[in-house]
């Protein structure tokens, strides 16, 4: 089930080198800080960006562990990590992505000759012929 909110566990592992941050209950999420507070900041992010691909993909999301149920190690501390998926799920709709496609080069030519923003034509295009005109995004 998709949720608006998540909040789930990390481990932050403290070194001489910086912090380590990982999610017992989300395998391969995974991310590190060289203070307290980018580490924070980069394991919401990590943690946003893996829920959202497993949302993506339809797989199930694990209900997270409880703190009691998690063991750390002295050099370890365990930090709830809260994300709110709405505006991340809105920032990564409207990510950019690169497209390769071909045209004729006299038409190559005689746009870049009138200085053609290729990317704004396209999404112009693309817009008028799915009759999303106005539109920001689907």
């Amino acid at each position: 089930m998709v949720k608006e909110r998540y909040i789930y566990p990390a481990i932050f592992d403290y070194a001489d080198d910086g912090i380590s941050v990982e999610f017992p209950d989300l395998p391969g999420c995974i991310t590190c800080g060289d203070t307290e507070e980018e580490a924070l900041h980069m394991a919401k992010e990590a943690l946003a960006l893996h829920l959202y691909g497993m949302e993506q993909e339809g797989m199930a999301i694990p209900e997270p562990s409880k703190i009691s149920q998690i063991k750390a190690e002295p050099n370890q501390a365990i930090v709830l990590i809260e994300v709110w998926m709405p505006p991340f799920r809105d920032r990564m709709e409207e990510k950019a992505v690169k497209k390769t496609l071909t045209i004729p080069k006299w038409l190559n030519d005689m746009a870049e000759e009138r200085k053609v923003n290729f990317s704004q034509v396209l999404q112009a295009a693309l817009k008028e012929y799915l009759g999303l005109e106005g539109r920001h995004r689907q």
